[in-house]
């Protein structure tokens, strides 16, 4: 029986382990490393960090994974060596004759000075519950919402943050003594389409938001509670919010699997160089966007070229970077944006809605997956 190793238990790695236990039982025995105890949904932590839940109420604990063939390790992998197939853990070693990286980015918080102590973010699960922890406490001023490098996870989550945090400021009455600005080194909010981005543009000029385009913070002064940009320009702020810059995970980097800082694949099949050694998702350098989505389609290709090449056959279909993802834009209203950075001549992007109902699709989709990956 062979054996397939997968480094991370994210929308990746769990897709993954879902398809080779059904598609190839019997075959392939899986073994999904993870170094946390609990998976969660990246949209959960708007939920925290709005009190619409807390961490306990979101976290999806590996232990409910009860899929045939699959066994789950938390452990936090040290090194990964893709020439031999090897993988050592801080509690042991795996020789695979598969191996998948599904590790994701991390969020490199000191590469922005000034920002671990002046500044907030809701990218993981400590951050948000930070924020959240502080917002009672701002009474108005100037908020600086600021993209601090790309590419990025979720490309529209820094507008739902800027829209939920408007509604909530609105409730609480002190919107109008508050300014808010988001700051990015992208021309536009969502660059694939100009429709997309305009479709952004709009929804913050009606909240009174201001968008300042192809500007990136670069250091923050806690002291003067001032941000720097690129230009040497200074903002002040009273509540600043960043999204961290993201690297690949340091492992990785020490493989050498990510030369050009994220990991190079064959972008129709997502090998590596190394043969039977594949990624996908966050960790991957393809020009598109970051969200699970996408790691969830990824899995699913990667999943049909494991078994063609257990079973001497090609690979019937290509990635097409394709995913729906869904935006929240406040008052109860959800929309879908339907992407495929890949599989045509240029990147396609489209609005669907935002509308009420949509908000109970994007509970389905969450019910939905959990119910794939963790049962039976």
């Amino acid at each position: 029986m062979k054996h397939a190793v997968i480094l991370g238990a994210g929308f990746g790695g769990l897709e993954l382990a879902s398809r080779l236990s059904h598609s190839l039982a019997g075959e392939v025995r899986v073994t999904l490393i993870d170094r946390n105890d609990a998976f969660t949904f990246g949209f959960s932590k708007l939920d925290i960090l709005f009190g619409r839940q807390d961490a306990a109420a979101v976290r999806i604990p590996y232990r409910d994974l009860a899929k045939p063939g699959v066994e789950f390790r938390q452990e936090r992998i040290t090194a990964i060596d893709p020439a031999a197939l090897h993988v050592t853990t801080d509690r042991g070693s795996y020789d695979a004759d598969v191996l998948v990286v599904a590790l994701g980015a991390d969020y490199d918080v000191a590469a922005t000075p000034g920002f671990a102590e002046g500044g907030h973010e809701y990218y993981s699960i400590a951050g948000a519950e930070r924020m959240r922890d502080a917002l009672p406490g701002f009474t108005g001023g100037t908020i600086l919402i600021g993209v601090l490098g790309q590419p990025y996870k979720c490309p529209p989550a820094p507008f739902e943050g800027a829209f939920l945090l408007h509604d909530q400021l609105v409730e609480r009455g002190v919107r109008e003594e508050t300014e808010i600005r988001v700051i990015a080194p992208m021309s536009a909010p969502v660059p694939v389409t100009p429709e997309v981005s305009q479709r952004f543009l709009d929804e913050l000029e009606a909240r009174g938001i201001e968008y300042l385009a192809k500007n990136r913070v670069v250091e923050l002064d806690p002291s003067g509670k001032e941000a720097v940009l690129e230009s040497g320009e200074r903002l002040p702020y009273d509540l600043f919010v960043g999204i961290p810059i993201h690297r690949a995970p340091a492992v990785v980097e020490e493989s050498g699997l990510a030369p050009k800082g994220w990991v190079a694949v064959d972008p129709d099949n997502l090998m590596t160089p190394f043969p039977d050694v594949y990624a996908v998702g966050d960790v991957v350098g393809l020009p598109m966007a970051k969200a699970g989505v996408f790691a969830e389609n990824a899995a699913g290709v990667v999943a049909d070229g494991i078994t063609a090449r257990l079973h001497g056959e090609e690979l019937a279909r290509r990635y097409e970077g394709e995913g729906n993802c869904y935006i929240e834009f406040g008052g109860g209203r959800v929309a879908k944006v339907e992407a495929n950075f890949l599989g045509g001549p240029a990147p396609t992007a489209q609005v669907v809605g935002p509308s009420e109902s949509l908000a109970a699709d994007k509970e389905s989709f969450a019910s939905t997956r959990r119910a794939r990956w963790f049962g039976g």
